[in-house]
């Protein structure tokens, strides 16, 4: 029993809901299981101060967060304080100093002016200057000039005279501008002070103005030169960002075999994963993930499919077992990588599973297979690297499929198969070398004839196993692929040998409807080799009694003319039953049975129904037509026109092209009013196209001849 007939009979158990669940279900374990290797992150049972007992390194590469803030944060100590120089400071200092010694003159001048003095002395005299100076300087001065200078010094400079107070502007005033062009931190601020009294020290002022011009020039002096704890902040920011994150490189050394695990090895164990006790579940949620992906890619594009309901069912299996060998394909591949052999997975037959569902399908599910099997291939291929995809793999097994469907789109013979795994090792090598040679990384010449040899068996072992499974699942799910028809029509078929010795009028007469109706079938874009190899086999019936068909009565009288109608008709009419049960008997497709059942429908054997009618005029129509079922393909629909309209044509003398066409057009519109094509869905518009074609073909083969002189 056909692998589709058991699943039609548990089909019957389920509901097709149901029933598609579990097979997506099972995929999807499997799919799992199948993976569930790869992803897997591999750790150790290691505790802190113990001895390695192997070499650990790193499965990726990560960022070591730990790491790269210490190392930001010694950048940002290695950031020296950042002063900034304020030019600006020397003339307000210098403006400062004016000001005061203005103030002086203004008081002194002030006192000058006024005639009464009100009987005081001079000492009163000159403590009113010096509360009238320090009024001014505190209304006028932001800063605290009078509690910085002390009253002595004040004093002195009003009592000194206006050339005293010259020299000592001059001095004041020089000095200070020669100090703070310099530079002066606040550390330096005392040391600069010192220098500037040291100055006015050596002129030759009188030693009250010398006192107070260094108080002056002391008060003078401050920081120009200041830290800026924003910029250096700025800096010291800068600084950090300039760090590259300190990271641990896919393929570095953790740990040599024998060495001590100290804490800081422990902690990049633990940080990658590696420790027992750190299991992380993302692997397992990504590969999940993925399954889901795929799964329902699978689904929609089911779902979309414009078919019945079972025929859905029988690819959905059809593609799950094709997709599982596949994979098995793959992780024999993959698993041969242990053998250290350079490029060895790339001898994954990668083209095998499109090529094959092209080949039974013939349809854009080969496509969805190669994109399915590339992103299968980036997780087996991917060198056990748990978070890493193999994208060279994708490339390689992705571009290796589409090649496959697309060389093979309209190949039909099985040396067409082994030419397109020809032209996937051509494309498998291309490939081969714009992968390498795109590579960074050195390669010897040695490995890359490997990689080319890889690349060529690929393509081989793909048309290998396409040719090899396609009986498999053509057997299994009753597929019948235009190669199958090809080795069906081989006339040294046991049923076509048969026809050919029992009924050879019948065998010419299939031979001539096979011709019409493959004709006829590609014109309206139906399967014209199904029809054609069809065609061949749908009279098979008649070898069962071949002499009661006209077209093998040779040299011997018509046997109808010595029965019954009744007997005739059951005789006629039980060609299409009897061929079917042959079919079926030797295994033919069902869509063969199903032509020879079908090819003549529920129409009426006029001939001997009109017949009966002279003797019994009640005799019923019905009790004269064909079992039927009516045609429900197309193919079957044309047969049962060609069929008619080759033994009306064959029958005529000397036919014109006009009264062929007038003859067609009879045919076909007494079986359109019949309802002979009800159940097929047949138009109209394709109808006309199926008379045109047939009046042409027929035209070729009745053609006028020369008559030759005897």
């Amino acid at each position: 029993m056909k692998l589709h007939e058991h699943i039609s009979k548990l089909r019957m158990i389920l509901s097709y809901k149901v029933f598609t669940a579990i097979l997506f279900m099972a995929l999807a374990l499997i799919l799992f299981g199948i993976f569930y290797q790869n992803i897997r992150p591999q750790t150790y049972n290691i505790e802190l101060f113990s001895i390695a007992n192997n070499t650990i390194r790193s499965p990726k590469t990560i960022v070591d967060e730990q790491k790269t803030n210490e190392e930001k944060q010694k950048a940002a100590q290695e950031v020296a304080r950042v002063y900034t120089y304020q030019s600006d400071l020397v003339q307000n200092r210098i403006s400062l100093m004016n000001s005061i010694l203005d103030f002086v003159e203004e008081v002194k001048t002030d006192f000058s002016n006024k005639k009464e003095t009100n009987g005081k002395d001079s000492k009163e005299l000159q403590a009113d200057k010096l509360d009238k100076l320090k009024d001014i300087l505190t209304k006028n001065v932001s800063e605290n000039v009078t509690n910085s200078i002390s009253d002595q010094s004040f004093l002195t400079l009003l009592a000194a005279t206006p050339e005293q107070l010259d020299q000592v502007r001059s001095l004041v005033v020089n000095d200070t501008e020669a100090t703070l062009n310099h530079r002066i931190k606040e550390s330096q601020v005392d040391e600069a002070k010192a220098d500037i009294a040291a100055e006015i020290n050596q002129t030759d002022l009188n030693k009250n103005l010398k006192s107070a011009a260094s108080e002056l020039g002391q008060y003078a002096i401050t920081a120009n030169y200041v830290y800026d704890a924003k910029l250096t902040e700025e800096r010291k920011q800068q600084a950090m960002d300039n760090v590259e994150p300190a990271k641990i490189l896919q393929g570095q050394v953790i740990v040599q075999e024998g060495h001590l695990i100290d804490r800081e090895t422990y902690r990049q164990l633990e940080l990658l994963g590696l420790l027992k006790n750190d299991g992380s579940v993302k692997p397992y949620i990504g590969l999940a993930i993925f399954v889901l992906l795929i799964i329902g890619l699978l689904y929609f594009h089911l779902k979309l499919m414009q078919v019945p309901e079972e025929t859905k069912q029988n690819r959905l299996v059809m593609v799950s077992l094709v997709f599982i060998i596949s994979l098995a394909l793959m992780k024999l591949s993959g698993a041969m990588n242990h053998l250290e052999v350079p490029g060895i997975e790339y001898v994954f037959p990668a083209a095998m599973g499109p090529m094959l569902i092209q080949v039974l399908l013939k349809d854009r599910t080969s496509y969805l297979m190669a994109v399915i099997l590339a992103a299968c291939a980036s997780i087996e291929f991917h060198d056990e690297i748990a978070d890493m995809i193999n994208v060279e793999m994708v490339v390689y097994t992705l571009l290796s499929g589409v090649s496959g469907i697309l060389f093979l789109s309209k190949r039909y013979q099985r040396a067409s198969i082994l030419k397109t795994g020809a032209f996937i090792s051509a494309m498998n090598m291309l490939t081969i070398c714009f992968i390498t040679f795109l590579n960074i990384g050195e390669f010897t010449q040695w490995e890359f004839l490997y990689y080319l040899l890889f690349a060529f068996l690929s393509g081989t072992l793909s048309a290998v196993f396409t040719m090899g499974l396609q009986p498999f699942f053509e057997a299994a799910f009753g597929i019948l692929s235009p190669i199958r028809l090809l080795e069906l029509s081989n006339p040294n078929h046991p049923l076509l040998k048969k026809i050919l010795t029992e009924a050879p009028g019948t065998y010419h007469h299939s031979l001539m409807v096979a011709n019409l109706a493959e004709a006829a079938c590609e014109a309206i874009g139906a399967n014209g080799l199904l029809a054609r190899v069809g065609s061949y086999y749908h009279d098979i019936g008649k070898t069962k009694r071949p002499q009661f068909f006209i077209e093998n009565q040779m040299n011997i009288g018509n046997p109808h003319d010595r029965l019954e109608p009744e007997v005739s008709r059951d005789i006629i009419l039980e060609h299409t039953t009897d061929g079917a049960e042959t079919l079926k008997k030797y295994k033919l497709p069902k869509e063969f049975s199903d032509i020879a059942e079908q090819h003549h429908g529920t129409t009426c054997l006029k001939y001997f129904y009109s017949k009966a009618k002279e003797k019994d005029p009640d005799v019923k129509e019905d009790d004269y037509r064909y079992p039927g079922p009516k045609p429900q393909m197309k193919e079957t629909a044309v047969i049962n026109i060609a069929d008619s309209v080759e033994a009306a044509v064959r029958s005529m003398n000397h036919p014109t092209p006009e009264q062929i066409k007038n003859l067609v057009h009879s045919i076909i519109q007494s079986r359109l009013m019949d309802g002979q094509f009800n159940e097929c869905d047949m138009t109209l518009k394709e109808l006309e196209i199926i008379k045109t074609t047939l009046c042409e073909t027929l035209n070729g083969i009745f053609h006028s001849r020369i008559q030759y002189p005897k």
